[in-house]
């Protein structure tokens, strides 16, 4: 057995989430091998091949392929499917955009947020906003899997010596093509790879607020920024800070809770996190139910004493 991870990269570095999907494809049984593709990605291609477990990189090179089009990397992996077991792509807006796209080209089932390999045909997932876990068994031939990246430690970036094998490109799609995007700038962590993060509630009132208590604190920890659905909706944070069920899915080391109610949506994308933190005036709020410490307090004057305290 064999398993291909889809590699997510910038064309100059390999993303974090790829390293936690290599360690779930180990799992798995047998080689590991690595695609990127890309276009001038010769770096994203070194650094694959130094990952701890990567027996072998295939590198795509097409300029088709240098903004990760679903469609054209949809026809990539499907060229080369055939001779593995295992496709295994992270459970990120890319991965979600492509994994379906190959499994119902290859005609399988997909098995989607798997969070631990019990076998090579076996899978536990999350399912009801993570109130339980399934446990999935894929009898396709061919196993199209995407990874919730918090269920497993990522692998070392270093220490590997894969091989690399460079790949004929499959013709770009006609009936798409890259127009432009906006990317939001950030010097803070990125939300789904941060050790800490500070999310803000809908009790924060407006932007402003926001800005005027979560920052602060978020500054003070070298924190990422997040947010409820709740104030996301209400235009107090961005759309991605959005952490839940329909956000981004995280588990830091300290995840700290201001004025968030915990809606089951919310605690779905970080009951992971090691240490919960909550502050909040309402005692009967869900969200100590999962909290390690909880604060009953009104976040104005708390958050703003524990930035003093810091």
């Amino acid at each position: 057995m064999t398993a291909l991870v889809i590699a997510e990269h910038d064309n100059s570095s390999i993303k974090p989430a790829t390293l936690n999907t290599i360690a779930a494809a180990l799992q798995c049984g047998g080689e590991v091998h690595v695609l990127v593709a890309g276009h001038n990605a010769g770096a994203a291609v070194a650094a694959a091949a130094q990952i701890a477990g990567v027996s072998k990189v295939i590198h795509a090179e097409e300029a088709g392929l240098a903004h990760g089009l679903a469609e054209n990397v949809t026809a990539q992996v499907l060229s080369i499917a055939a001779g593995y077991s295992h496709i295994v792509f992270a459970a990120t807006a890319s991965g979600k955009n492509i994994a379906p796209r190959v499994a119902a080209k290859l005609d399988v089932g997909q098995v989607s947020d798997i969070t631990q390999v019990i076998a090579p045909d076996t899978f536990e997932r999350p399912i009801y906003a993570g109130n339980a876990m399934a446990t999935v068994q894929a009898l396709d031939a061919t196993k199209v899997l995407t990874v919730r990246t918090t269920g497993f430690d990522p692998v070392p970036a270093s220490g590997g010596s894969a091989a690399v094998e460079s790949l004929a490109a499959v013709a770009a799609a006609s009936s798409v093509s890259f127009v432009g995007s906006e990317i939001a700038r950030n010097d803070r962590p990125e939300l789904t790879s941060a050790k800490i993060i500070v999310s803000g509630g809908r009790a924060l009132g407006s932007s402003e607020k926001f800005a005027e208590i979560i920052t602060p604190l978020a500054d003070k920890l070298g924190a990422a920024m997040g947010a409820s659905r709740a104030a996301v909706d209400a235009g107090y944070a961005p759309n991605d800070w959005q952490v839940g069920q329909t956000g981004k899915i995280v588990a830091p080391q300290l995840y700290v809770a201001c004025g968030i109610s915990g809606a089951i949506q919310h605690l779905a994308g970080m009951k992971d996190s090691k240490v919960i933190v909550a502050i909040n005036k309402d005692a009967e709020a869900p969200i100590f139910s999962v909290a390690d410490y909880g604060l009953v307090a009104d976040l104005f004057v708390a958050v703003p004493e524990l930035v003093a305290a810091l």
